[in-house]
């Protein structure tokens, strides 16, 4: 499509030297509220209106009240996301909330995201900080609701620009669709496939570079995209460097990043922060798309509270430790966490390492203290917080017409029919729901065409949002799913996910639906067609799970044997207390969940021959 009317020019960034290296896209990682660590933010708001239009970055004059041109230090604002996903609607469910610890130790659920807000929140904070610069850590786009997901996250690049976003790392769902389609996000084009979306437009790609410090391409050895990127403004520097997680080629589909190697984190940062401070930039900091799991999912849990980064465990803790001092702050994602903590860098200095959970929910506000005589951040004056995106505030005008004018051209395949039914499906009440058997045969199916040896498919009852019903939601006739419907019924955009448990594992995971944190309130899991057990109710924990009537396709299941399970990616992080399912291992993430479904919706039924209602016999109940 023709091109839409050039932007203004962006900030001085834009003038930036960047290191060798083709063009790059952006990343955004969403940003969750954690504790303040050093100094606080100079007045950073979380909430409030939002400013007047979009604000140039590197070039904001706002009358900072802080340090002056001429004084030795100038304060930086770093505002910072990661792993949005591109979720421009206000997302639904747990997907759209935060748990918030309260000074009586008790927690309670708030209401965040949506680009609208989060829109907001950023220009907000902004204002009164003429050094400021915005980052992200990957994963903005892939497993994208379907208002992005529909046009392959073009709206959620769009958007991005709007926000004003400086740079951003990739994530490994930035190669979903392979290298090819991220340069197309980075430098624009229509759809090879699919074309252009709208008359006489044509999708002008991202104004931000992505950087691939850790990407390289085989034939070449050099990096896929940018490595690093340099803000600069007054004389000020703060470079940036941009890296997925090693293990990338190992949960996306082989396709997706065939002719490419992802090398280690912490050589590679290392390597480029050496490069940076050769060229006289003192002030780094590494996007990173690698993450860790702190002791609370309360966003504003103080993960310093037992000693310096004491309340965080998981990948990023050893990497973080590995990385040189010349690096000053992480921002880090991919575990869809909420953190802001103080992890020593080698030489014992303690160094911010921050993530801002997901899906625009949170953003990170940190001051970086810039000494213009060393060049260097001065790290004990460094300060961080994590600021709910809330929705109490004015919504960004131009993202609301941004998500509109998509929306529009969605209706005609939202009310498409990927599917026809002879009752309702509904999600019930009992323990094994008919929606659910229906969900996991389809994911079961789904995982069959990536590894042929899966043997059985898991679903969680949470992520089942509505009943599919029979009755016509508008002009398509009674009986016919329209893919608006199916959407609505998975909403969440998970990935299907296969991992191989031993037989060990795959019961102890039966049991944890009934024990630990699920015993008061069970979550019975949904299971594909061919594992059966019987569930005793009058027992208590995970005696209520009768092992010795666990079977698959009529076989007991052996402790020490291996068995290939698909589930949808939040339960194979060992979501909702199922912790025997994150220690999967041999990872494969495979498509969206809901186009799983529809797949499984087209092929099994016709307008002659409705798919019918599960008869949901597959877990015996006893009461």
């Amino acid at each position: 499509m023709p091109a839409t009317p050039p932007r203004p020019p962006r900030r001085g960034r834009r003038l930036l030297t960047v290191a060798a290296g083709l063009a790059t896209v952006a990343a955004l990682t969403a940003a969750s509220p954690a504790a303040a660590h050093g100094s606080p933010s100079h007045g950073s708001p979380s909430h409030g209106s939002p400013s007047h239009g979009s604000p140039s970055h590197g070039g904001r004059s706002h009358g900072h009240p802080g340090h002056g041109h001429n004084s030795r230090t100038v304060d930086v604002q770093l505002l910072s996301f990661n792993d949005f996903h591109g979720n421009l609607e206000t997302p639904a469910g747990s997907s759209g909330s935060l748990s918030e610890l309260q000074p009586d130790g008790t927690t309670k659920t708030v209401a965040a995201g949506g680009v609208e807000y989060l829109a907001s929140s950023l220009r907000t904070a902004r204002k009164g900080h003429p050094y400021s610069v915005t980052a992200a850590a990957g994963d903005l786009i892939g497993a994208s609701p379907l208002l992005s997901g529909l046009f392959h996250d073009e709206p959620t690049i769009e958007a991005m620009n709007k926000l004003d976003l400086d740079v951003t790392s990739v994530g490994n769902h930035e190669f979903d669709e392979g290298a090819a389609e991220l340069a197309r996000m980075q430098n624009g084009g229509c759809h090879p496939t699919d074309g252009c979306y709208e008359k006489g437009k044509k999708f002008q790609g991202a104004d931000f570079p992505y950087l691939t410090a850790n990407v390289t391409k085989e034939k070449t050895g050099k990096p896929l995209l940018k490595p690093y990127w340099v803000w600069k403004k007054n004389g000020v520097k703060v470079g940036f460097i941009g890296v997925t997680l090693e293990g990338t080629a190992d949960i996306v589909t082989a396709e997706g990043v065939k002719g490419l190697r992802f090398h280690d984190e912490v050589e590679t940062i290392n390597k480029y922060a050496k490069e940076l401070d050769k060229q006289g930039v003192k002030s780094i900091v590494a996007l990173l798309h690698e993450g860790g799991l702190p002791a609370s999912g309360a966003y504003n849990y103080d993960c310093d509270s037992p000693a310096a980064g004491g309340g965080v465990s998981g990948p990023i803790v050893d990497i973080a430790k590995g990385i040189t001092p010349k690096v000053d702050a992480l921002v880090t994602g991919h575990t869809h966490n909420a953190y802001v903590c103080t992890i020593p860098d080698p030489a014992g200095n303690p160094r911010l390492v921050t993530s801002a959970s997901s899906f625009g929910r949170l953003y990170t506000d940190t001051t970086l203290t810039y000494d213009r005589r060393t060049r260097d951040i001065v790290r004990t004056k460094v300060g961080s917080a994590n600021h709910v995106v809330s929705r109490t505030q004015p919504k960004a005008a131009d993202m609301t017409a941004l998500i509109s004018r998509w929306n529009t051209l969605a209706a005609p395949v939202a009310n498409q029919a990927v599917g026809y039914i002879a009752a309702d499906i509904p999600r019930g009440t009992s323990p094994e729901q008919p929606l659910g058997d229906l969900i996991a045969d389809a994911q079961l199916a789904h995982a069959k065409t990536l590894d042929p040896s899966t043997s059985l498919a898991l679903m969680n009852p949470g992520g089942i949002r509505a009943d599919l019903v029979h009755a016509a939601s508008g002009a398509e006739g009674d009986g016919v799913v329209t893919y608006g419907e199916a959407f609505t019924v998975q909403p969440f955009s998970n990935t299907v996910n296969l991992v191989t448990l031993t037989g060990a594992q795959l019961v102890s995971a039966l049991q944890e639906q009934v024990s630990g944190p699920n015993e008061a309130s069970p979550k019975i899991l949904q299971v594909s067609d061919g594992l059966t057990y019987t569930l005793d109710l009058t027992k208590s924990g995970a005696a209520r799970v009768d092992t010795s009537s666990i079977r698959l396709n009529g076989a007991a299941i052996d402790p020490a044997a291996s068995y290939r399970v698909a589930m949808n990616s939040f339960l194979s992080g060992g979501g909702d207390g199922f912790t025997s399912l994150g220690k999967g291992t041999s990872p494969l993430v495979g498509s969206d969940d809901l186009k799983a479904f529809n797949d499984y919706l087209t092929a099994n039924s016709s307008s002659a021959t409705p798919l019918a209602p599960p008869k949901a016999d597959r877990i015996t109940v006893v009461k």
